[in-house]
C-alpha cells in the first residue's frame, strides 16, 4: 500500500490530493515538518529532512510535485494524466511554473503574516511578496480566461498541482478579486471532493 508521509498542514496536502483524486488507497504516516521529519528514521526516507515523501511498495520518492506527477503517470492514465505527450510538457510547464513563480512569495507572506514568532515577523517582506504575486496571478488569470482549466480540456494534474500551491496565498489572505478567471478556477479545485475529502482529515 502508498505510504504518505506528512501531515494535512504541510506540502503534504498536494500528494494527499492526488492520491484521493486517483483513488488510491494509502497509509498517512504521521511526520511533523519539524522534528519528525529530522528523525534519524525519516531521514532514511529523505535525506533531506522534507516531507513530502511517498513509499510505493518499495519505490521512494520525495519533492511534492515529483511525487504527484509520478502518481498521475503510473495511476492516472485518462484522467488527471492524458495520453497527449504535448499535454504532458505543458502539465510539468505549468507545475514548475508554481514552485519557481508563486511558491515562495506566497510563503514569505504567509511566514512574515503568521507563522513567525512577532518580533521576527517583517511586515514589508509581506507586504514586497504579495506584491510580485501580480506578475505570476495575472499571468495564470489571463491563460485561463475562456477555459475552465489548464490545459482547456480535462482537469489533470496541472490543475490541482498548480491550486496546491496557489490556494495557500488563501491563508495571507489573499485579494483574487482582481483575478476572476483565476478565483474560479481555484474555488472550483477547493470544492473538488477529493480535497474537501483531505481537508476534512483536519477534523480528526
Amino acid at each position: 500500500m502508498l505510504k504518505i508521509y506528512g501531515t494535512v498542514m504541510s506540502r503534504a496536502v498536494r500528494t494527499l490530493w492526488a492520491a484521493e483524486e486517483l483513488g488510491i488507497p494509502y497509509d498517512l504516516i504521521a511526520t511533523d515538518p519539524g522534528t519528525g521529519s529530522r528523525s534519524s528514521e525519516f531521514l532514511k526516507i529523505n535525506p533531506n529532512g522534507h516531507v513530502p515523501a511517498i513509499d510505493d511498495n518499495g519505490l521512494i520518492v520525495w519533492e511534492s510535485m515529483a511525487i504527484n506527477l509520478y502518481l498521475a503517470e503510473k495511476y492516472g492514465q485518462g484522467t488527471l494524466w492524458p495520453s497527449d505527450i504535448a499535454d504532458h510538457a505543458h502539465i510539468y510547464q505549468w507545475s514548475f511554473w508554481a514552485l519557481s513563480e508563486v511558491e515562495e512569495p506566497v510563503m514569505t507572506a504567509i511566514m512574515n503574516k503568521m507563522f513567525l514568532p512577532e518580533e521576527e515577523r517583517d511586515a514589508a517582506k509581506a507586504q514586497d511578496a504579495i506584491k510580485r504575486l501580480e506578475v505570476p496571478f495575472g499571468i495564470l488569470d489571463r491563460h485561463l480566461q475562456g477555459r475552465e482549466t489548464i490545459l482547456g480540456k480535462q482537469y489533470t494534474i496541472a490543475d490541482l498541482n498548480v491550486c496546491s500551491v496557489v490556494d495557500f496565498a488563501m491563508y495571507i489572505p489573499y485579494d483574487f478579486s482582481p483575478y476572476p478567471a483565476l478565483n474560479n478556477w481555484l474555488m472550483a479545485g477547493m470544492n473538488r471532493p477529493a480535497h474537501q475529502k483531505v481537508l476534512g482529515l483536519l477534523q480528526g
